[in-house]
This record gives C-alpha cells, structure tokens and sequence, in this order.
C-alpha cells in the first residue's frame, strides 16, 4: 500500500502539545508531515533562532504563528504593550519562515458591554500593525471565534465580522482564518467565504470537529477529525472554490487527546484527514 499524499495536511502544534518541538519534527519526519502550525509559548521556550533551525533543517514549512491580537483594552498602557507584543509577534513570524500571524481578538475589556467599540479599537490597532507585518512579509489573519468566547477572549464571532475589519485594509496586509470548528454553524459562512476568496483574504484555513458535551470551560473542547458533526469535505470545498490551495491546519484543543502519546496522536490525526478531508 503507498503512503498517503500529506501535502496538504499541517499539524498544528497545539493538537499534540505533549511534544516537544524536537519530538515534534521527528514525529513529523517519520510520518511524512511536510507542515506544522506553531505557537508563540513553545516556540520562545524552545529559542526562537532555534526553532528555525529546527524546522528550516528538517524541511519543514511553517503554515502559520499562533498567536497575535487581544487588542481591545481600553487603558493606554495596556494597548501600548498589546501592540508591542503584536509587532513582537510579526518578528517572530519572519524569522520562522511564515508568511501568516493569526490574530485572536480578544474580547470586552474589564467593565465594558460595547461590543461595537471593542472591534473598532481592533481595527484602530490594524490600522498600526498592517503596514508593519508588511514590511516583514508577513499577513496578519483576523480568525473569528464561536460566540460563547465573545465575552472573554473574541469579539470577532462570525466570518462576516472578521471580513468587514479586514477589509478596510489591503488583503496582502490583513485577511482572515477559517476555522470549521467556530463557523460551522452560521448559515452565511458558506457566502462569506465566498467572499473572502474573492478578495484574496483566506489566509489560513483551520479544521477542528464539534462533539457535545462540551467540557467544563469549553476551550478544550474540540473534537478530533471525524468524531463530530462537522462534514470536513464540505467545508474544503467552500474554501477551494474560493480559491485557497495553501496546507490545511488540523487544531485541536482535547485533554484526552494531550494525555495521549504524541506519536499516536499526529499518526491518527494525519489518518483521519486523509479518511475525512481528502479526496
């Protein structure tokens, strides 16, 4: 039997934390996984220069850095350190080889119900940070989040949201992230990314399954490809009529699947994208 064409799947490196990035890219190079998404958390611990090293010796391609954003403080000094870290983050980015920072939001600052204003200092931020990721080569990828993260961490809830920020800014500077595991629900996202690819702005394009019950706390919640309620073609085939051809992202965030062995995990997720997301 051959093996399987991975060229198209990326690990995202939240989906088997439990590897360090060493373990990591072995476990990429035994599999044959040509592509992983990283964070900023493991990546500053492992080194920076490091992990370029890393990744660029084993013939890696870095799809994405997770994660910017969180720019809807109201304080002064606290948007004057989130734009720091944003630009901090583009850096990083550059040096990993990415050409895509995606962006979380972040939500209603600490006494604040305006939902409106908190995604207009959003787009006051990018209006600052577009033009620097440009001059790295980097795009910055607005990702809208379920609506029960809305309060706490992502005031940015639908793909149409995420694109009517985006679009006040050239599409090589900002653009967005498709995650099935936040839209699958909304009935116009099928629309939006229509839209999205014909403004050239589906910069990344993120797969995770819906099951229920949802864990305590919800953000450890997403399935693993194939156990949910999520038709994982479909959705390619939304982005692909678009015009999206990049890698696409498997992240998960399970407890169950990070008590795992690591291994184990990228083998089955790798097998579940080409049963449930490959033709």
């Amino acid at each position: 039997m051959s093996n399987p064409d991975l060229s198209r799947f990326s690990i995202n490196q939240m989906t088997v934390k439990q590897l360090s990035l060493p373990e990591l890219v072995d476990a990429c190079r035994d599999l044959g996984v040509v592509n992983v998404g990283l964070w900023r958390e493991p990546v500053r611990e492992h080194g920076l220069e490091a992990t370029a090293k890393l990744v660029r010796d084993a013939g890696l391609t870095v799809t994405t850095l997770c994660r910017g954003g969180f720019l809807t403080a109201i304080d002064p000094e606290a948007r004057t350190a989130a734009l720091a870290d944003n630009r901090r983050a583009v850096d990083e980015a550059a040096a990993l080889g990415t050409d895509t920072l995606v962006l979380v939001s972040g939500g209603l600052p600490p006494g604040s119900k305006d939902l409106r204003a908190a995604r207009e200092r959003i787009a006051d931020a990018l209006a600052e940070l577009g033009p620097y990721a440009e001059d790295h080569g980097v795009r910055l990828a607005i990702e809208p989040l379920h609506p029960m993260y809305a309060s706490d961490r992502c005031v940015v809830s639908t793909l149409a949201q995420a694109l009517d920020l985006a679009e006040r800014f050239p599409a090589h500077q900002v653009g967005v992230t498709v995650d099935t595991y936040h839209i699958w629900w909304d009935d116009q996202a099928p629309a939006q990314i229509a839209r999205a690819g014909a403004g050239g702005r589906i910069h990344s394009f993120q797969l995770a399954d819906w099951t229920t019950p949802l864990p305590e706390g919800v953000l450890t919640g997403r399935g693993q490809i194939g156990d949910g309620a999520i038709d994982m073609r479909e959705w390619r085939g939304y982005v692909e009529a678009a015009g999206y051809t990049a890698p696409i992202e498997v992240e998960l965030f399970n407890d169950v699947l990070w008590s795992r062995d690591g291994h184990e995990v990228l083998a089955e997720t790798a097998a579940r994208f080409v049963e449930h997301v490959d033709r």
